[in-house]
């Protein structure tokens, strides 16, 4: 017994439990048109999609007691894929561009770096500034922060702080993003 519990339990939310699969005592019906048919046993719930020649569809399983609707569950299912593309395609995902400076970076280049950090800015992406240390370059990390605190200023017209620069190993790290 207990394995079936797991089996049932393990099962992705995407297969909903149709037709025989449902085990309640009672549930709440849900018409093929939304409307509500109220609380009833899951066996009179079955007659009723039998008699509509449809299947009853688990839709909230964890629900008291659970929902289950009276819909063709192929059309049902369709459904729910083009409605979660859908939604999909709504997402903007943000992703992180990196720029990576040196300590000893000249101002022609430091402007150049500033130039691609606004068009990725402006692109609405979030921009993780890097600034790599190498050899005795550590020695003197607390004297080439303010090439980072440069860079934000140079771009406060269009983005803001979200991470203050903070050394992490043999670099010193800033995140900009958009201003809102």
């Amino acid at each position: 017994m207990l394995s079936t519990f797991f089996l049932m339990e393990g099962k992705a939310i995407s297969e909903l439990f149709i037709n025989e699969q449902i085990r309640d005592r009672e549930v709440r019906v849900i018409g093929e048109n939304g409307e509500q048919l109220g609380v009833m046993s899951a066996r009179e719930a079955m007659a009723l999609a039998e008699e509509a020649g449809v299947d009853l569809i688990k839709i909230v399983p964890t629900a008291k007691p659970p929902v289950c609707r009276i819909a063709d569950y192929g059309k049902y299912r369709y459904e729910q894929a083009r409605r979660e593309k859908e939604a999909k395609k709504k997402q903007k995902v943000i992703e992180i561009k990196e720029i990576r400076l040196s300590p000893n970076i000249d101002t022609n280049d430091l402007n150049t770096k500033i130039g691609a950090a606004r068009k990725f800015l402006s692109k609405g992406d979030r921009v993780k500034i890097t600034l790599r240390f190498r050899g005795r370059e550590m020695a003197h990390m607390n004297n080439s922060k303010h090439i980072l605190d440069d860079f934000a200023q140079s771009l406060s017209d269009i983005a803001v702080v979200e991470k203050a620069p903070k050394v992490e190993g043999r670099s010193m790290t800033m995140f900009l993003t958009e201003k809102r």
